[in-house]
């Protein structure tokens, strides 16, 4: 699978959000996103997963247009006030909810079994917000990747919630090496400190992502 997103914009009410960038991914490969903090750096990962119209620009899975098919082989993971969930739920409830979302069994058996095989059965009462960055991005993304038919990952700014970047971007690189296309999007971690000089926000030139994701 292979997603380009070409010279893609996205215009809020009050004028360009996202200015036009650039972007291409296959599977089993890692891409950094990088921005300012704000609305930007979200809607460019919406607008690469079909959940958000460009302005301008087109992005094309496997050369196909058609946001319909890309938000069936994509997930966004922890966009903030969009799919990030409640903190003040407790963690069973985020992972029923999410496996509501996902159609995956999601009855309280279920996400027992989920919660056990992901080392959180202890965790099941405790409120989302309690839950370590570490802990957060895991699980999110365990149930992202879950979802029957997904192939592309988006980590929503998981640097927002550390600074410890080996802790998101090894999971990161574990997923890819697992064979998903996945596209991490940054915005408080300075680029130098990527394990890959990421892409930029506004940066209109195709890049494709160089190097084994491992």
């Amino acid at each position: 699978m292979r997603v380009h997103a070409d010279r893609v914009t996205v215009d809020g009410p009050h004028g360009t959000v996202l200015p036009p960038t650039s972007l291409t991914v296959d599977e089993g490969e890692l891409a950094f996103v990088h921005g300012e903090p704000g609305a930007g750096i979200t809607a460019f990962g919406l607008a690469l997963t079909g959940r958000m119209k460009p302005a301008t620009g087109l992005v094309t899975v496997d050369g196909k247009t058609g946001a319909a098919k890309l938000r069936a082989v994509s997930a966004v993971v922890d966009a903030p006030g969009i799919t990030a969930p409640e903190e003040s739920l407790p963690v069973r409830m985020v992972v029923a909810e999410e496996c509501s979302i996902g159609k995956l069994p999601a009855g309280k058996d279920a996400v027992a079994r989920w919660l056990d095989d992901h080392d959180l059965a202890g965790r099941a009462g405790v409120r989302f917000e309690h839950l370590s960055p570490a802990e957060r991005t895991r699980l999110l993304t365990a149930l992202a990747a879950a979802r029957p038919g997904v192939g592309l990952l988006v980590l929503d700014t998981p640097d927002r919630h550390t600074s410890d970047v080996d802790s998101w971007a090894g999971l990161a690189k574990e997923y890819a090496g697992r064979g998903f296309a996945v596209v991490v999007l940054t915005a408080t971690a300075p680029p130098e400190v990527l394990p890959a000089p990421p892409v930029r926000i506004g940066q209109p030139e195709t890049v494709v992502p160089e190097g084994d994701p491992q």
